[in-house]
């Protein structure tokens, strides 16, 4: 029986900012030149205030927004997101997750995806 394990390495550089005011920090963990993808789920972000500091934070940036990741997401919704990104300049995309448990796990996703070649990049 072969292993079903291949060698691989992975780099994950993700940075948690998380608390009172941190938002407002944005400006100084993103390049200005960076394309700024944003991530979110339903709404909530929009309803608390959420959504209104992280667009002041980041004016003057090229942001892109994707809304509507489910909780628990579904593939086909991130696979959206990650068709988008693929179309871009991917070494100027900034992904940002604005939200709760499941816009991370499925932004984590869309990074992980967006180096992954599917049957529509052949």
């Amino acid at each position: 029986m072969e292993s079903a394990i291949y060698n691989f390495e992975l780099a994950n550089p993700t940075r948690v900012v998380f608390g009172k005011g941190q938002i407002a920090k944005l400006p100084e963990l993103i390049p200005k030149d960076k394309i700024v993808f944003m991530t979110y789920g339903g709404g909530s972000i929009k309803r608390n205030g959420v959504y209104d500091q992280v667009k002041k934070a980041l004016e003057g940036y090229e942001v892109m927004e994707f809304g509507g990741i489910e909780a628990n997401p579904d593939f086909d919704t991130l696979m959206k997101a990650v068709r988008i990104i693929k179309t871009l300049d991917m070494s100027r995309v900034h992904l940002l997750s604005v939200g709760g448990g499941s816009v991370n796990d499925g932004t984590k996703f869309i990074a992980a995806a967006c180096f992954t070649e599917t049957e529509e990049d052949a």
